[in-house]
């Protein structure tokens, strides 16, 4: 008698959340299924909630201080080290994005984008502090230094369409810069936000420095902005409303805000120094000259 395969559902993949270098599910027991616009069910996704991110700020927090201290010519080495995991793992994403609806050319190109796009900033980690530091005149026997240094802990709500390149463009200068983060992938197309938490971490990355959670930007945009222990919060879409509303919350601890919407991550202005800046804050040090028998000076 030949054997027959009877009918079954397909086991769909639950992609949990990345906080602290490890993958637990989210604490509230919440998920939706991923769809697609022909409506196939692609995956169980954690819903992130408030606790869930208390505890990657935590992370985060406990990181940032090892993560800014390193070298920057390491922090470049681990950036290039993700784009070289990510290479390794074309195949995968390129299938996440058709997945998602993109069509292979689209897919390929995005994936190839952000690849280059984590070079290009390592490539910047050892270069930003000569750009714009600067010796500064002054009228008394003092040097003036101003340097950019790292703010902290940036949350970040990354673009929703370019799920990929607009996730690895708004992490890459956030990192490279000496800040830990935490970032919520986009809600309609998320497979590859936790498939690249894989990516992250095998890629040489202290846990905390990246965290990554999945979920609603409605529910959550407002516990972004209002957490005391978030020096900036990053914004990728236009809703109006929402953005009046970070500013607001971002207020009552003078958090940084930038909005993005309406960035095209596929072009050159996608990428650039000056978004490493926007997470940085400049520190100004003065240094006495100390004069010797009347004239000269002393270094």
């Amino acid at each position: 008698m030949k054997a027959t395969t009877p009918n079954r559902l397909t086991v769909l993949k639950t992609y949990k959340l990345f906080i602290a270098g490890a993958f637990p599910r989210t604490e509230s027991g919440r998920y939706y299924i991923a769809t697609n616009k022909k409506g196939e069910q692609l995956a169980n996704m954690c819903q992130g909630s408030k606790k869930d991110f208390r505890d990657a700020v935590v992370a985060a927090r406990g990181a940032f201080k090892g993560w800014a201290g390193r070298a920057a010519f390491n922090r470049g080495q681990i950036l290039y080290r993700i784009a070289e995991m990510l290479e390794g793992r074309r195949a995968q994403f390129i299938e996440e994005l058709m997945q998602q609806d993109a069509t292979r050319a689209e897919a390929q190109r995005e994936v190839d984008l952000s690849i280059d796009r984590l070079v290009y900033y390592a490539g910047w980690c050892d270069k930003f502090q000569q750009i714009f530091s600067s010796v500064n005149p002054v009228a008394s026997a003092h040097f003036n230094f101003s340097v950019p240094e790292p703010m902290g802990v940036v949350a970040a709500i990354v673009p929703q369409n370019d799920s990929l390149l607009g996730l690895v463009s708004v992490m890459a200068p956030v990192i490279a810069g000496g800040n830990t983060c935490i970032l919520l992938g986009s809600e309609s197309k998320p497979l590859c936000s936790i498939t690249f938490a894989e990516v992250i971490n095998s890629s040489d990355v202290p846990g905390g420095v990246v965290n990554i959670l999945t979920g609603k930007p409605s529910e959550l945009a407002s516990i972004f902005a209002n957490h005391m222990d978030v020096n900036a919060v990053i914004y990728c879409e236009n809703d109006t409303k929402t953005q009046a509303s970070i500013k607001e919350q971002a207020a009552e601890n003078v958090k940084r805000v930038h909005f993005y919407a309406g960035k095209n991550w596929y072009k050159e202005d996608g990428q650039s120094p000056y978004f490493i800046m926007d997470t940085q804050e400049i520190k100004t040090t003065w240094h006495p000259i100390e004069n010797i028998g009347g004239g000269g000076s002393k270094y």
